[in-house]
């Protein structure tokens, strides 16, 4: 046990532990460093709490925001900062111009925007750029962004951003103020001042998976009527190799009865060993077994190669849905 705690900082350190993870994480994450050490250690140093230190935490907490008010300085200002670190520059713009409609958005930066773009469009912003550069870009990206913009890249400059990004460390805000130069002046050479694509494909599969199978059945033949290239890219977004692990084991098995063995051990091989047991599951204890030592010897894989032989699967499972022998999902929801 370190000192002894000083009420107010056992009082705050109270609180944050009875939010819930999410608002206790968002109220950390605006701290700094020495602030974030010492609440921490008071939080540690709490031990049992009886209901009496939460009363009067809780009273102390009101009586102090009683005293002060509440002034109206700058509300809107503060709405808008507390919407864009809960949902983002762009989401929280598009909700301020509903909830304030005189009051213009400022724009976002390229960097925040870019968070926001399609590895597709993110590419061309940074050819040619230094791998340090791409690096601290693909730190600010979703991992899964991140991930396809990494493989868009030229092979052999891969294994450098890699490096690059691993021994990082922090990032000055020199580096970040540079990049956000970078950006802006790429994005004007490239956009002007026309609009960003954003979303596609895959945002449209997510709201259509959102909408329900009624929904997708209204819509996805008229897309395939229009544009076939496109009614191909959704439907690819819309099922994925993940949706086979809701089957049951006999629907597992019927599937499995129509696969290569070859083809199941690459696309197995792609997956965590936690979501194979769904497969494992239709099958006997010792074809499980042997099923395993052969993923094991198999070897590294291309990622390409393990994605195909996931499509294979996946056109397997939809004939066989085709045919009633196999049903993802019931009623009207999504697939999962």
């Amino acid at each position: 046990m370190g000192e002894a705690l000083h009420p107010k900082a056992a009082n705050a350190a109270l609180m944050v532990l009875l939010m819930a993870d999410a608002e206790a994480t968002a109220l950390l994450g605006r701290l700094s460093p020495a602030e974030l050490g010492l609440l921490g250690q008071h939080m540690c140093d709490l031990g049992e709490v009886a209901p009496q230190q939460i009363s009067d935490a809780i009273s102390d907490f009101a009586a102090a925001a009683s005293v002060g008010g509440m002034p109206d300085d700058n509300r809107v200002g503060r709405v808008r900062s507390m919407m864009t670190n809960a949902v983002g520059p762009v989401r929280a713009d598009s909700l301020m111009r509903r909830i304030v409609a005189e009051r213009p958005p400022e724009p976002a930066g390229a960097l925040e925007l870019a968070r926001w773009l399609e590895p597709e469009v993110i590419l061309p912003l940074v050819a040619d750029e230094f791998p340090q550069t791409i690096a601290v870009l693909l730190v600010q990206l979703d991992p899964h962004v991140a991930a396809r913009v990494l493989a868009g890249l030229p092979e052999e400059d891969q294994p450098e951003v890699v490096h690059r990004v691993a021994t990082l460390g922090p990032v000055a805000p020199a580096a970040l103020a540079m990049l956000e130069e970078l950006l802006t002046s790429r994005i004007t050479e490239s956009y002007g001042a026309l609009p960003l694509r954003m979303g596609g494909v895959r945002e449209v599969a997510e709201i259509i998976n959102q909408a329900g199978k009624a929904a997708e059945a209204r819509i996805m033949p008229t897309i395939n009527k229009r544009d076939k290239a496109l009614y191909r890219a959704i439907e690819n977004e819309l099922f994925k190799f993940e949706h086979l692990f809701v089957l049951d084991p006999q629907m597992m098995g019927a599937l499995l009865r129509e696969v290569d063995s070859d083809v199941l051990i690459d696309a197995l091989k792609g997956i965590e060993e936690s979501q194979r047991n769904c497969f494992f599951r239709a099958m006997s204890g010792r074809a499980a077994d042997g099923l395993r030592d052969e993923i094991d010897s198999r070897g590294r894989l291309k990622l390409a190669d393990v994605a195909e032989a996931q499509k294979r699967i996946i056109e397997v499972a939809k004939r066989l849905m085709a045919d009633g022998a196999i049903v993802l999902g019931e009623g009207d929801g999504d697939y999962v």
